[in-house]
């Protein structure tokens, strides 16, 4: 990437914590589990935090519609459950029906602020219509449209925006362009690539074939010498 492309990205942080708000479940085991699913809830559980375990349920639909928005694994909420203290809270598994590929059971993990977690956080590309790269006719390859991060409970950031407005086609922006949050890195241990412009497929197509066309070219001399040396 040329020196002239601004490498400071945009991190989008977190907003206000949501709710999320669960009722403790009465028993443990496969029957209670089985019971809450039959009353259209989701069983779920509470880890962590040098507390007990906290068997809990979640309105089905309200789950279903959470996952559906997306990112629900990278949400840190404030738990509320009656008779319990507010806690603040991250899933780190969601089991789903094998064939309806639904909820069945949820776990959530609690964090202390300076707990330190690994998520994928979600990229997102700004700048996209003063692309010069793109304006050319180059295409916009997206490598990595999230990035693994590990990030303290306190810090977590939405989302990474990058800035590709400056971008020519052959340039691209890597994991050492975007300025993380304080306490962040990357699990992979080295820079990385999260978005290219390349040139589209007709303009390789056509360097290509005249790539093998100077090539052809250039070997008739030397056979014309081969058969004029026979004579």
């Amino acid at each position: 990437m040329e020196d002239s492309c601004p490498n400071i990205l945009e991190i989008k942080m977190a907003g206000e914590i949501p709710d999320l708000e669960a009722q403790e479940r009465t028993g443990t085991g496969k029957g209670a589990a089985r019971q809450a699913r039959r009353d259209g809830m989701v069983p779920g559980i509470v880890f962590g935090g040098d507390a007990d375990p906290l068997p809990i349920n979640i309105p089905f639909n309200k789950l279903l519609t959470m996952l559906r928005k997306g990112r629900f694994k990278s949400t840190l909420f404030n738990m509320k459950v009656e008779g319990h203290d507010d806690v603040r809270v991250i899933c780190r598994d969601v089991q789903r029906h094998v064939v309806k590929d639904l909820p069945t059971h949820v776990d959530f993990m609690r964090l202390k602020r300076t707990t330190k977690i690994n998520l994928f956080i979600n990229v997102e590309v700004a700048g996209e219509e003063d692309c010069p790269g793109l304006r050319k006719g180059g295409v916009l390859t997206l490598v990595r449209p999230e990035v693994e991060l590990i990030v303290t409970a306190a810090d977590i950031p939405e989302s990474l925006v990058i800035d590709i407005s400056a971008l020519e086609i052959g340039d691209n922006l890597t994991i050492s362009d975007v300025k993380l949050p304080e306490g962040a890195k990357p699990t992979i241990d080295r820079d990385f690539v999260i978005a290219q412009v390349s040139a589209p497929s007709a303009l390789a197509a056509q360097s290509d074939d005249e790539d093998e066309g100077d090539g052809e070219e250039g070997d008739a001399p030397e056979a014309a010498a081969e058969e004029g040396g026979e004579e």
